[in-house]
């Protein structure tokens, strides 16, 4: 008996990137693990990718989340998005055996990984429908680091924080049912310096205004928003 594949029972399956190369997994045969695609599980804080590494796969975010970065020579690392569930790992990938970037997992993951030259081959066979695709995941990647890079350069701490967050918080809404305000957001302050371009000591501390006046607290892995519309205005962006 042949193993099947987790894509058989993956809510996604059906959508976005991968429902235009996998296609419906109620076709023959679909549900079986096939010879050009694999998965593997990732621990918390261990890499995934280097850059510049040479690969015939492409990657997409199975379960979990994780992060794309530059590592600078002296150590230092620009985390320039972080991947949820459903998230090619880049869209460059598709056409490109090396990548500019590193990938390392944030929480436990699992991935799975397609060879590029099927991929390839299924997206020219069924270009109506995995181009479209494939063009909305460009379309969505370049807005995202166009914005950021916005904020990075034009807004105060507090406002690049206020935006980090509420982008996050659009992204795990349209995954999952949140209540209360409340958002599994399993970032360390070291992740959110990172990613914003202030020190951990920076972003404590604005952590911790943000939550004197009441307008949200992270704490535990998830994010509490305590004044929606007072987050809201504090990032222009939105």
């Amino acid at each position: 008996m042949k193993n099947v594949s987790p894509c058989a029972t993956c809510s996604r399956n059906s959508t976005g990137f991968c429902g235009a190369i996998l296609g419906s997994v109620k076709t023959a045969g679909s549900n079986e693990i096939s010879d050009w695609q694999h998965h593997f599980v990732v621990p918390a804080s261990k890499p995934v990718l280097a850059s510049q590494e040479a690969s015939p796969d492409i990657y997409v975010l199975c379960h979990g989340w994780a992060f794309r970065f530059l590592q600078l020579p002296d150590g230092r690392r620009q985390i320039l998005h972080f991947l949820l569930p459903g998230d090619l790992f880049s869209t460059s990938s598709i056409f490109q055996d090396r990548v500019h970037f590193s990938v390392k997992a944030l929480t436990t993951i699992q991935v799975s990984a397609m060879k590029r030259a099927e991929v390839q081959s299924r997206i020219m066979t069924n270009f109506t429908t995995a181009a479209p695709a494939i063009a909305r995941s460009c379309a969505s990647q370049i807005e995202a680091a166009e914005k950021m890079l916005a904020a990075l350069g034009q807004c105060s701490g507090e406002e690049r924080i206020a935006y980090l967050f509420l982008q996050l918080m659009r992204r795990i809404a349209e995954q999952t049912v949140i209540r209360e305000n409340r958002y599994p957001l399993p970032l360390r302050q070291q992740h959110i310096a990172e990613a914003v371009g202030l020190t951990a000591v920076h972003v404590s501390r604005i952590l911790g205004t943000l939550r004197e006046r009441g307008i949200l607290d992270l704490s535990n892995g998830v994010l509490e928003v305590l004044n929606m519309r007072e987050l809201q205005r504090l990032c222009s962006l939105n």
